[in-house]
Parts: structure tokens; sequence; C-alpha cells
């Protein structure tokens, strides 16, 4: 847990959650920061299995998972192209896209080369300003002018070098786990203070309602079910993922990512998910340290 990237705060508390659940389970557990030790500590230590609670770079690009995979140690969550490519909103997009399922237009800028990109002709105001590899919707704008265009472009170009103009679409946000093979219930967030489902909506106190399940039609909690298990497996995560949608005004589902390491702190929204299937916090993290000694046992395949 830890490392160095913009959600290290958010990993410190998904890992100390998970210790404090591994420590009441009866397992042996030690935490690990990943930083420039973190090979010879995990080689030192030659753990049964690792459990992945490093949110960001690093931990779900691929990176940790590449290494982990050299040393055969086991580990929950996802694999590594499976990673590297959810984390990658643009290839995510241009897969949905491809595969013909729901998602809103967009178009990328490169701000490396230091000018300032044209509003996209094919896209019109407003629009959504996103960063290609980021979560816990760090650097995310809604553009509503051209003037908020250049400032917003500015200001991100400061801290990321590629970015997502992407169609706003007016509506309600909803996501959906997958828990091993199955999608849980959908729920609606409901941001109580600021527009969309940004970082503090989404990890200060108050921030946001989770309503489990989503007060729906039965069809549009089914359909979005079954985009969730489909990005899922397209994608060829494992374990446990989780999907967000905004549904627009007609009641169109349109999918905005998919997270292949959901968070487990006191906030997030794959533990209110399971809750309400009656999964516990214990049983969340004893399933996942289940799944991941299996493939070891199965030989490590997925």
């Amino acid at each position: 847990m830890g490392g160095g990237s913009s959600e290290r705060e958010i990993s410190i508390l998904t890992g100390s959650g998970v210790m404090r659940a591994l420590q009441t389970l009866g397992y042996e557990a030690r935490s690990l920061d990943y930083d420039a030790n973190f090979v010879d500590a995990i080689r030192a230590i030659d753990p049964d299995v690792v459990f992945n609670a490093l949110h960001g770079a690093g931990g779900e690009d691929g990176q940790i998972q590449g290494m982990l995979d050299y040393f055969s140690i086991p580990y929950t969550g996802s694999g590594v192209a499976s990673s590297a490519l959810s984390m990658d909103k643009h290839l995510t997009k241009k897969l949905l896209a491809a595969e013909g399922l729901p998602t809103a237009a967009w178009d990328l800028f490169d701000l490396s080369g230091g000018t300032l990109p044209l509003l996209p002709g094919s896209l019109d105001l407003p629009l959504v300003l996103k960063p290609r590899f980021e979560g816990s919707a760090k650097g995310i704008s809604i553009v509503r002018t051209h003037e908020a265009w250049t400032h917003a472009v500015l200001e991100t170009a400061r801290h990321y070098t590629e970015v997502l103009a992407e169609e706003y679409v007016a509506g309600r946000e909803y996501t959906c786990a997958v828990f091993g093979e199955d999608a849980l219930p959908v729920v609606e967030i409901v941001p109580l203070k600021d527009e969309f489902y940004s970082y503090d909506a989404k990890y200060a106190e108050g921030g946001s309602r989770h309503i489990v399940p989503a007060q729906i039609d039965e069809d549009l909690a089914a359909r979005m079910q079954m985009l969730a298990l489909s990005l899922h497996r397209l994608v060829g995560l494992r374990d446990y993922s989780r999907t967000d949608f905004i549904v627009s005004k007609e009641g169109r589902p349109y999918v905005l990512e998919i997270n292949s390491l959901p968070g487990l702190t006191p906030t997030s929204l794959f533990p209110d998910a399971c809750a309400a299937l009656g999964i516990g916090y214990e049983a969340i993290v004893d399933r996942l340290i289940g799944y991941a000694l299996a493939r070891e046992a199965a030989g490590g395949s997925a």
C-alpha cells in the first residue's frame, strides 16, 4: 500500500482496513509501503500471497503485478495486461467503441509540446477534461466556456501530459461492481458537495450519498450489470472490478471508466455494494485472498 502516486492517501486507507481484516481473520500479515526498498523487502518476507491495496500508478497499471509475477508470488486482483489497459482511459474507450458499447464521444490531447490545443472540432461545449492515466477523479474538470477551456488546459498541463476531452452527458451517476463472476447491485452516487463525483465527494465525510441498491427500473439495473460484466471480461480483469456510469436524462447508460482495483475505504462503493448482499468487509478480504491462492494452486492461471 502507499506508494508515491496521487492516490497514496487513499491507498493507505484501503491498506489499513485490509490489515485490520487480515488480523481479525487470523492471517499472519505485514504491510509494506511501495518504495525503493520494496523488492528487497518482499523477497525477504517471501509471502504466501500479496494483497494489492496500491491504488494509482504502480499498483493499478501493471507495474507491481509484473514484479510479483517475476518472483512467482501470487497476488489479489488483476494481472499485468488488464491492469494496464483499464488504467488507460483512452484505450479503454477505444475498446468500448470497437465493441459497440456505449461511451461518450472523446478526443485525446498531448500537452507536452507547450502549445495550447484548440477545442476539438468534433465536440461541442460543455466538455469533461480528464487525465489519460489517473484515478479517484483526480484532475477532472467540467468545461463550459472557451475561457474555461483555456484555464483548464493550462492548469492540467502543469501535472499531466495527456488528457481526454469528453462529451459532457448530463445525468445521474451510478456504479456497478463485479465480484468473482457476479455483478453486484447497482449503486446510485449522489454527490452532496460538488457537481460530480469528485475526489472530495468520494472521500470527504459527507461528500456523497450511496443508494444501494439504486432505486431504478429493473431493466436499467440489469443493463448496467450486463455492461459491467461484459467490460470486466473484455478487459480480462479478475477477482473484482467496478464500472462507473452516467445515465442520461433519456435513460441511456454510458460507461465512464472501469476500475481494476476498487477502493476498500470507509467511504468506498465496493463494500457498500457487497453489504447489500450480506457480504461483510472481512468476507471480502478473505474471498480475495482465496481467489489468489486458488490461482496459485491451479498453476497461476487466471
